[in-house]
């Protein structure tokens, strides 16, 4: 019978959730759903000196607003396979099963090595040319455990309580195979994989035994996390094997990184590119560094969500824009690259600027209305709807919108010098005393009037400098159709604008 779909996002709580963790649980959410399966929250914390206060709330604050809830776990509900947490989880004893049986089958030992100890055998290795210094079947025979001691040292030392570790045993020399879903088969010799501790002194298990023993205990069909972890799966294989779980073991699927901008290393949580690297502000109390989140810099979830699910994987096709339901549709880890994913800032920007033109008028009106309270500005309903069908062309953001027009509610005392300088001239000021002189004449002030009076006027007048009059209006160079912005503010406004530009220059 085929194993129910049941993925898990499992974050330790020692930090905030970075946008590489969100995209994680973002590829567990997507299959999951698509497969009528669960998606789960449990929490990691079994390192209990590196847990941050704030940190779990954080974690599931941010998916709630990327609207990429678990149906089940630490926030979201109890499922059948609570707690969810496995620092509680610990306390029931289901860690110290499974070591017991891996101790009783031969396939792992204790370990009673003092922190000096360890850092002595590491200068030792290092000074003996040893590339990468390990505890493993080569440097245990030289330490101090339950394979060099004897049975009768062994058991006085945990009789007297002597503080111990239990470490898996890693063969010398075998070969480890396994199937990656993204990479396909992978083969590691055992010679590489150190002796993990799966059992730490204070009780706690350690990530390599805990996350094992949950996967199995809350019967998850799919194991996804980051590339970072794919050294240890081979350890994790031969758990599972030691066990006898293999047979029942997630299939899984090592995400690629997601690349720094130049594609020069792993993008990091205090990257320059000038976009947040959280989901939502963050400040973390260990350094006093705060970080901005996407949510507070004007991102719309959805885009955040969208542009994290194209980063290192692709519908097959060249669309882009996709909705939640259309990612979940299509989704599929076959289509996740196996090479890194590079973040590109601008791009990250567009998929906002698609979102935010996908809302009407009337709603980016209402996001807009607190922005113009706080800078005390008072205008009428229907005028902010046309402004945001105006100016939605020229942001990337709701909230850029009232600097990028701020015109539109403030009459200009400057106007743009380049423009002025380059364009102003003796003959100006006659020439758009008279064009004010016929705009405030007409009748007809809607964008077809107006562009008839400016056609009219130069024939008569001789070329007019769109830009000119623009700045004349606006006192910026650049903007919304001109003829539109003009038709919004309406004629009394305009003329009366223009009428002080003239004034004002010489």
């Amino acid at each position: 019978m085929e194993k129910r779909v049941r993925l898990r996002f499992a974050p330790s709580p020692t930090g905030g959730l970075h946008m590489g963790g969100v995209r994680t649980a973002l590829f567990n959410y997507l299959f999951a759903k698509k497969h009528g399966g669960d998606f789960i929250l449990r929490i990691e914390d079994t390192d209990q000196t590196r847990y941050v206060n704030g940190a779990e709330e954080y974690i599931i604050n941010a998916l709630k607003w990327c609207g990429i809830e678990p149906n089940e776990g630490v926030g979201f509900g109890d499922g059948p396979h609570k707690p969810y947490r496995q620092s509680e989880r610990k306390e029931l004893g289901i860690y110290k099963k499974y070591a017991d049986k891996l101790l009783e089958g031969g396939h792992a030992y204790y370990a009673f090595d003092t922190a000096e100890e360890l850092d002595a055998m590491r200068k030792r290795l290092e000074a003996a040319k040893v590339a990468a210094p390990q505890y493993n079947s080569v440097s245990r025979q030289n330490m101090r455990n339950s394979l060099t001691l004897s049975e009768d040292e062994v058991k006085k030392m945990l009789e007297d309580g002597t503080p111990y570790v239990i470490r898996l045993k890693v063969p010398r020399n075998e070969e480890i195979r396994f199937h990656d879903v993204i990479r396909g088969w992978v083969v590691v010799n055992s010679s590489q994989v150190d002796d993990k501790v799966l059992l730490k002194s204070d009780g706690m298990p350690t990530y390599h035994l805990a996350h094992i023993v949950d996967d199995i205990e809350m019967q998850i069909s799919h194991a996804v996390r980051g590339e970072e972890w794919l050294p240890s799966a081979p350890a994790h294989i031969l758990i599972y094997r030691y066990l006898g779980l293999e047979a029942d073991m997630p299939k899984l699927a090592h995400l690629p990184l997601i690349l720094r901008p130049d594609g020069q290393g792993k993008l990091s949580k205090r990257d320059k590119s000038g976009l947040p690297m959280f989901p939502l502000d963050w400040h973390d109390e260990r350094t006093g560094e705060s970080y901005v989140g996407y949510r507070e810099s004007g991102f719309f979830p959805e885009a955040f969500v969208n542009m994290l699910a194209l980063l290192g994987w692709n519908p097959g096709d060249n669309r882009e824009i996709m909705e939640k339901a259309e990612l979940i549709e299509n989704f599929s880890f076959e289509r996740v690259n196996k090479s890194g994913a590079k973040f590109d800032p601008d791009k990250t920007k567009w998929f906002n600027q698609q979102y935010l033109r996908k809302h009407t008028d009337e709603e980016l009106a209402n996001a807009l209305m607190p922005t113009l309270e706080k800078n005390n500005v008072k205008a009428d309903k229907k005028f902010v709807v046309e402004f945001c069908r105006l100016i939605k062309e020229k942001a990337h953001f709701i909230n850029e919108f009232y600097d990028l027009g701020t015109y539109f509610f403030t009459a200009p005392t400057t106007w743009d010098e380049k423009v002025i300088t380059k364009k102003w001239n003796d003959t100006s000021k006659v020439t758009y005393t008279k064009l004010n002189k016929k705009l405030a004449a007409t009748s007809d002030w809607t964008h077809t009037g107006i562009q008839k009076i400016f056609d009219d006027a130069g024939v008569e007048l001789g070329k007019l400098d769109m830009q000119l009059v623009r700045v004349l209006v606006s006192g910026v160079a650049g903007g919304p159709q001109l003829f539109d912005m003009m038709a919004l503010l309406g004629k009394e406004e305009c003329t009366k604008r223009i009428s002080t530009a003239l004034n004002a220059l010489k």
